[in-house]
C-alpha cells in the first residue's frame, strides 16, 4: 500500500524489465510480485518483499475516534477509479512509483474487472481513498491518500467491510510501516505468503467486487 518507511531494499527485487499489460500484471500478483520502478535505474522492477506486510481483515483496528469521525463521510465503489489512482500519485512520496505507466494499466485492470477502488467523500467531494487488485482472498493493495483527517482509514474500514463476508481473506500491503502496524498490520515471511496466497485464490471474489468480473 505504500512504499517501506526507507529506502526499498533491493534484495527484494524478483526481475526487472517486461510489460505492464494485463496479463504480465496479473501472473505476476498470482505469484506474489508487484511492480514499482527501482529508484536508482527508474527501470521497472518486480518485487516480492521478506517479509510481507498483512492485514487480517478480522484484525483491521478501528478505534472509537475513527467512528465518530467516520460519520462526516461517505464512501463509494468503484465510482472513481481514475481519479483516486491520480489523487494517489500526486502525493510528494519518496520514488514517485506511480508514474503514467503504472496509471495506464490500473486503469486497464479496473475496466477489466480486476483493480477496484474505495472512496471516500465529504459533501461529494473526494477526499480520500485506497486502490488494489482483488484475487479472491487476498486484496493486493496499492496505495491509499486523503486530503481530510481520517479519510484514508475510513477507506480500509470499508475495504474492511467489503472483505468481511464469512471467507478467510487478507489484505497485502507489501511492506509493513508504523503507520500501517498501528492499523493492525503484520509481517510474515515469504514462504507464508506466498502459501496464503496460492489458498487465496482460490477464494470466491468478494460479493461487492464480482459485479466487476
Amino acid at each position: 500500500m505504500f512504499p517501506p518507511a526507507t529506502e526499498a531494499d533491493e534484495n527484494d527485487v524478483a526481475g526487472v524489465g517486461a510489460d505492464l499489460e494485463p496479463g504480465t500484471l496479473l501472473l505476476a500478483y498470482r505469484n506474489g510480485l508487484f511492480p514499482m520502478p527501482i529508484s536508482r535505474s527508474g527501470v521497472m522492477g518486480w518485487w516480492s518483499p521478506d517479509p510481507r506486510g498483512v492485514l487480517e481483515v478480522d484484525a483491521i483496528r478501528v478505534s472509537r475516534s475513527l467512528r465518530r469521525s467516520a460519520r462526516r463521510f461517505t464512501t463509494t465503489v468503484n465510482r472513481s477509479f481514475d481519479q483516486v489512482v491520480g489523487l494517489c500519485a500526486e502525493l510528494p512520496r519518496p520514488g514517485g512509483w506511480i508514474t503514467p505507466a503504472i496509471r495506464d494499466a490500473y486503469v486497464e485492470l479496473h475496466r477489466l474487472g480486476w483493480a477496484h477502488s474505495v472512496e471516500v467523500r465529504l459533501d461529494d467531494e473526494l477526499v480520500g481513498g485506497l486502490y488494489g487488485v482483488c484475487l479472491g482472498g487476498v486484496f493486493a493493495a496499492e496505495s491509499m491518500f486523503h486530503t481530510e483527517t481520517d479519510a484514508s482509514k475510513v477507506a480500509l474500514w470499508a475495504l474492511r467491510d467489503l472483505l468481511d463476508d464469512g471467507h478467510q481473506r487478507m489484505v497485502d500491503v507489501q511492506w509493513l510501516t508504523p503507520h500501517l502496524e498501528s492499523l493492525g498490520a503484520h509481517a510474515i515471511d515469504r514462504r507464508e505468503y506466498l502459501a496464503r496466497l496460492r489458498d487465496g485464490l482460490a477464494v470466491p471474489f468478494p460479493v461487492a467486487f464480482q459485479r466487476r468480473q
